[in-house]
């Protein structure tokens, strides 16, 4: 089996570039899953229902999130649809919190566990996400493949949570830094890992935001209101992962960029 991961897609430009090169893309890796992470979709913080209508038209099955997930109030519109594939971190705190930070989905005669869950370190306080996977992963069934977005700040604590999950899962890759790493391998040939797989969005910004206000804010050291760069070239980050379907151990992943001037993955 191939999992299609797309990184961060940010703002309405991340959304364009999901519905210029998605397309794209499949054709050529031609994956049975496709998932993307869209927590940036509306205007760089959280998801409105027409940018996860957008999104899954151009191609995807699975939505996930992250610490921006409830940054737009209308996602509680639609997070609680059994419909909709949508999902948030799984160690958000309280049993009443809407939504779901995990779901099953048949791909073909083989089902796969969609699972997000968001890092701590110099992150908000949610519930620790190496226990909460734990007592997770023991709840569904053995013979599935696992597929988890570790959304999360710090490089130690994604590769800590990797190796911690080694044979458990069959794919840690991880969000949220908006920079891809050159990090992909497959741990003990079981768990593919990547520690960021990138962002979809502006090219030309800051971590798809406009550059100005950024480096003001380095400069004078105080705070300054930051905007998605609209108006930049696209970028789209992914990562293509397979699988293989009785050990459920990762065979493979490999990590690409498609940027204005890094257009070889599509020739």
């Amino acid at each position: 089996m191939k999992i299609l991961f797309v990184g961060d897609v940010v703002g309405s430009i991340g959304i364009k570039a999901i519905e210029t090169y998605l397309p794209e893309i499949k054709k050529k890796v031609k994956p049975q899953l496709t998932i993307v992470n869209g927590e940036n979709a509306a205007g760089g913080k959280g998801t409105k229902e027409p940018d996860y209508q957008k999104i899954t038209r151009a191609g995807a099955d699975v939505v996930t999130g992250g610490n921006h997930t409830w940054d737009k109030r209308e996602i509680l519109d639609f997070i609680d649809d059994p419909k909709k594939n949508i999902l948030r971190p799984y160690n958000f705190s309280g049993e009443n919190v809407p939504g779901r930070g995990f779901l099953k989905i048949k791909v073909n005669t083989k089902e796969v566990y969609v699972i997000n869950i968001q890092g701590t370190a110099l992150m908000q306080p949610l519930d620790n996400p190496f226990i909460a996977a734990d007592k997770l992963i023991s709840k569904l069934d053995k013979d599935a493949i696992k597929f988890v977005d570790f959304h999360a700040e710090t490089t130690s604590e994604k590769i800590a949570f990797a190796n911690y999950m080694v044979g458990r899962v069959s794919a840690v890759c991880g969000t949220h830094t908006h920079v891809q790493t050159n990090d992909a391998q497959v741990i003990n040939k079981q768990t593919a890992y990547l520690t960021d797989v990138g962002m979809t969005g502006s090219y030309d910004g800051i971590l798809g935001d406009k550059k100005e206000p950024i480096i003001n804010r380095f400069l004078t050291q105080r705070p300054n209101k930051f905007d998605v760069d609209e108006d930049g070239r696209m970028q789209i980050g992914f990562a293509v992962i397979e699988i293989n379907d009785q050990t459920n151990n990762a065979r493979s992943i490999k990590n690409y960029v498609i940027t204005p001037n890094n257009q070889s993955f599509l020739n």
